[in-house]
């Protein structure tokens, strides 16, 4: 098969097999835009609570919103309760045109792991089989009941009955409970449509280096029967040619090496394509962040919108000399005055 290609996802068919994972933070419509622009074939939002979705929050509902030029997208949802999950999923189709739910069972955060949700998903596969049943039937019966909410998905089969529903776990809790395989058969036996895995444990967090070999190892487990995703340690064109290489995952899932560098799909995308790709300059990456910027000023006003481009300039302007003295200045900036300022002699 080659490099690129098309993907399925239960009755949604995709273009290509470069995604943005959800990322706290950064993933918003403003940069999924970006990505879009650059390749993505998929983005995903950042996670939204199912139990502040429940509870009418318009900020959380604020996160599902589709960027103008998103093709495909999908809601990602986080929860430890099947029952709320059930009903945050069914929000999630009556508020959004999204054409995939995926189900957060891998973030490590304390304090989303204490409510049963993210990770502890993985540690606790009955759980996750629960939540991941519990989403899927709500799919499936919100669709049945209303036929044209199917209509909405932009690239489908003839036959699509249902909006798909995915999962990302991790390799396990730690090394001592290494439960990759349970939580992905609990979630095949609950009708997800596709996993993700991020192979690092849940007590490594995003540190150490993750394990590709389990990516592997869950591609043949799975045996095509759903498709598996691969995330963790894919930087740059290369690592993720290595990783579909080594593993046969379907798909990458860029998460830390997009920060800042939307170009990363791109560069990918021609690596693939063209076994060869052009490097992007500091100039490039830093008129884009200034785009995201403008997008978001739109979008949440300018002061808002400032405060949280101050950690994502800190990622565009990745590399560049006297970087901690340019992240001092970044981290004090509050209108987009102050950012040309501080890129000025940069963007000449």
């Amino acid at each position: 098969m080659e490099l690129y290609h098309q993907v399925k996802i239960g009755p949604l068919v995709l273009s290509g097999n470069l995604f943005l994972a959800p990322i706290a933070g950064y993933s918003d419509r403003a940069f999924r835009s970006l990505c879009v622009e650059c390749g993505a074939s998929l983005c995903t939002t950042e996670m939204v609570s199912a139990e502040a979705l429940t509870r009418g929050s318009e900020k959380t509902e604020k996160l599902m919103a589709r960027a103008p030029n998103e093709e495909n997208y999908a809601v990602q949802i986080f929860g430890g309760n099947e029952e709320v999950m059930a009903k945050a999923a069914l929000l999630v189709l009556e508020k959004t045109d999204c054409d995939c739910i995926d189900i957060n069972g891998g973030c490590p955060v304390p304090k989303i792991t204490k409510t049963g949700a993210g990770s502890m998903l993985t540690k606790e596969p009955e759980r996750l089989y629960k939540i991941v049943k519990a989403v899927k039937d709500a799919s499936v019966k919100y669709c049945s009941e209303h036929p044209e909410r199917i209509a909405k998905l932009k690239k489908c089969e003839p036959s699509a009955s249902y909006i798909p529903v995915t999962i990302k776990i991790r390799k396990g809790w730690d090394e001592g409970h290494i439960t990759w395989k349970e939580a992905a058969q609990k979630a095949i036996e609950a009708g997800a449509d596709a996993i993700t895995i991020h192979a690092r444990t849940k007590a490594q967090g995003y540190e150490g280096k993750a394990d590709w070999n389990v990516q592997k190892q869950l591609v043949e487990f799975v045996a095509g029967r759903i498709p598996v995703f691969g995330s963790g340690d894919a930087f740059t064109p290369e690592t993720a040619k290595q990783m579909i290489e080594e593993t046969n995952v379907d798909a990458v899932m860029f998460a830390r090496g997009a920060m800042g560098d939307p170009f990363l799909f791109t560069r990918t995308k021609e690596f693939f394509t063209e076994d060869h790709y052009e490097e992007t300059n500091v100039q490039q990456r830093l008129k884009a962040g200034f785009k995201e910027l403008e997008i978001n000023i739109e979008e949440k006003g300018e002061k808002t919108a400032c405060f949280q481009m101050r950690k994502k300039f800190c990622a565009y302007s990745k590399g560049l000399k006297g970087g901690s003295v340019l992240r001092t200045q970044i981290v004090s900036a509050c209108s987009a005055e102050d950012f040309k300022k501080v890129f000025a002699s940069y963007l000449v």
